[in-house]
């Protein structure tokens, strides 16, 4: 009998660059497609608890789901009124800002003259050629898409989320009898731990940038300044960005603040009020409320944050996480993958409760005793 020859490492090596190339290909080019489903499957397991919850009142499976998806929509509005009443006001002040931005456009072009030497004329004309080439930009073919796209998705998204939840049943099903019969225990589990977090990360995520526009909200209102509740939602909401969004966050509300406080002690005010918030919300909230299943070291998780971007811009950045997490429960309980699982957790070999680290410990026992 004929035993089947073992594929070298640089075989499978090749297959699985080859796969991870494609799927990364697919998504870029599916991304319209790919990312308001993935944003729709994250959204129907979040609210499948609702789901649930409202069929056992004795109310019917689609009034259920129709009822949990409009409680949803309607979260999600008020949110967005907040943030739409907020920037009335912001409107309102639209004269002094206007005031505010023209001396401190004034204050650069008599600085970039005296220390590069650079003539108003040349300043003007270089002003002129990008407003010119922006314009050609924005009448362009693909505009109507960039600004129409996001809509449609948006208006799709609820249709999704209804569906997945509808047909939840069908689709794990599908996925169970996609594998032998010898690996549906496998499968199951797998699912079932996706499952649990995607539920604890969304519902961690919710808590936690709840708690963040809070805290910023209030240190902003202590320090006086402006619209302190449109930008601590603002920075809350850019902050589900990890660690890139933080910053764009910062960099915001010191843009504004300097526009309407200008004094050095408020703009460090504000730095310390956004660097507080970030330090309890990466060293309490997230290893509390998010990251208590969610284990993902901080290099993969900025490289995935990164890839994601490049792959299907903010929506992209946002799926990264949840999506790196996915990956590491499927390494971790197939037999083959777990040294991937080991690459993406935050364990390192030094710490006790490691398999790796327990098996070394076992191979150094026997020198040891000689």
């Amino acid at each position: 009998m004929n035993l089947p020859v073992p594929q070298p490492f640089y075989h499978k090596l090749s297959h699985s660059l080859i796969a991870i190339a494609l799927i990364l290909l697919g998504i870029y080019l599916g991304q319209d497609i790919l990312v308001p489903l993935a944003m729709a499957i994250l959204l129907a397991v979040l609210l499948r608890p609702v789901e649930a919850w409202l069929m056992r009142l004795g109310l019917p499976k689609a009034v259920a789901i129709s009822i949990a998806v409009t409680l949803a929509v309607l979260v999600l509005a008020g949110v967005a009124i907040l943030i739409s009443m907020q920037l009335s006001d912001f409107s309102d002040e639209w004269p002094k800002l206007k005031r505010n931005i023209n001396d401190a456009y004034r204050d650069v072009r008599r600085w970039v003259r005296r220390e590069y030497s650079v003539s108003y004329r040349q300043q003007d004309q270089y002003l002129k050629n990008a407003q010119t080439q922006t314009l050609e930009n924005l009448k362009g073919a693909e505009t109507l898409g960039i600004v129409t796209g996001p809509l449609g998705s948006l208006v799709l998204l609820p249709i999704y989320i209804f569906l997945f939840l509808y047909y939840r049943a069908m689709l794990l099903h599908f996925i169970v009898v996609l594998f032998a019969d010898k690996y549906k225990a496998k499968v199951l589990d797998i699912v079932g731990a996706i499952k649990a977090i995607i539920q604890s990360y969304m519902v961690g995520l919710m808590l936690e940038t709840g708690a963040v526009a809070l805290m910023n909200s209030i240190g902003l209102l202590l320090l006086n300044v402006q619209y302190a509740i449109l930008l601590g939602v603002m920075a809350a909401i850019l902050n589900l960005v990890p660690y890139i969004g933080g910053l764009v966050a910062t960099a915001l509300a010191v843009m504004v603040t300097f526009i309407n406080h200008p004094d050095g002690y408020t703009l460090a005010g504000v730095v310390g009020v956004f660097l507080t918030v970030q330090f309890i919300d990466n060293n309490l909230l997230v290893p509390l409320v998010v990251g208590s299943k969610v284990r993902i070291n901080a290099l993969v998780s900025i490289v995935g944050v990164l890839v994601g971007g490049a792959l299907a811009g903010i929506s992209g950045m946002f799926l990264s996480i949840p999506a790196i997490a996915i990956l590491k429960v499927i390494f971790d309980r197939v037999e083959g993958l777990e040294p991937w699982g080991i690459l993406i957790g935050d364990q390192t070999p030094e710490q006790e409760n490691n398999n790796l680290f327990r098996l070394r410990k076992r191979r150094k026992k026997p020198t040891e005793e000689s």
